[in-house]
């Protein structure tokens, strides 16, 4: 019982700081808004690696980290979008921040009905990832000084986009070494999209190095699936 007490306190911190970012954004404070979605990150990769460290995986767990998932990622980083640009639109701002929660939850529900029949790629991209994509690219934003509206309806299409990209079938690496093969012609171009994120956000580096790795990883799974149609690969 005591064993499960610590993979347990970190899934409720997962959800703790999900809701910090709701209360942070709602009271204006998007930087927090944001940072504590990042935190969210950290809580959500610690537990499961406690849990099966102090051997207590278990379903109930497993569900407690994807209704967590759902806050944290999936809701936290809507409103946070919303308040951030996608107010500036009207009814289709509503419409991207739901449908980006709504996304998630989809993603999650339908990545716990094929955990064991999906192995060594995620299909879709991961909710966490969608989420810091979000926090990421408004704490890279706002340390440059950079206003989105400024692009007109790029921000919502994107927001959009990365939402459609959880539900999605396209499948993106897990990294453990098996499972989905990543071309050459991926990589390069996927540091070329590094690169160029480094130098835009040069000013703000650090939120920079942050977003470029979101932003590289949900561009590599579409980036990496389109090559494989091209060559006729799987």
């Amino acid at each position: 019982m005591y064993r499960a007490l610590i993979p347990n306190m970190l899934t409720s911190s997962n959800l703790v700081f999900g809701f910090c970012s709701i209360l942070s954004t709602h009271n204006g404070d998007l930087f927090w808004g944001s940072i504590f979605i990042l935190l969210a990150l950290v809580a959500d990769g610690l537990d499961g690696r406690s849990a099966r460290f102090f051997g207590v995986s278990s379903e109930m767990g497993k569900e407690m980290d994807s209704l967590c998932d759902l806050v944290s990622f999936g809701v936290a980083p809507g409103f946070l979008a919303y308040n951030f640009c996608l107010h500036a639109f009207s009814w289709f701002g509503w419409v991207v921040a739901i449908s980006f929660a709504v996304c998630g939850m989809l993603r999650l529900a339908r990545f716990n009905v094929n955990a064991d029949v999906v192995h060594g790629y995620f299909m879709g991209l991961a909710i966490p990832a969608g989420g810091c994509f979000v926090a990421t690219s408004t704490l890279l934003l706002k340390g440059i000084g950079f206003d989105p509206l400024a692009l007109g309806w790029v921000y919502p299409i994107v927001m959009f986009i990365v939402g459609l990209m959880m539900y999605s079938t396209v499948h993106y690496p897990d990294f453990k070494g098996k499972g989905e093969k990543v071309y050459l012609a991926t990589k390069i171009i996927s540091a070329l999209i590094f690169a160029l994120i480094l130098f835009i956000g040069r000013e703000a580096i650090v939120f920079a190095v942050l977003f470029g790795i979101f932003c590289t990883y949900t561009l590599l799974g579409i980036i990496n699936s389109t090559i494989a149609a091209v060559s006729g690969s799987k």
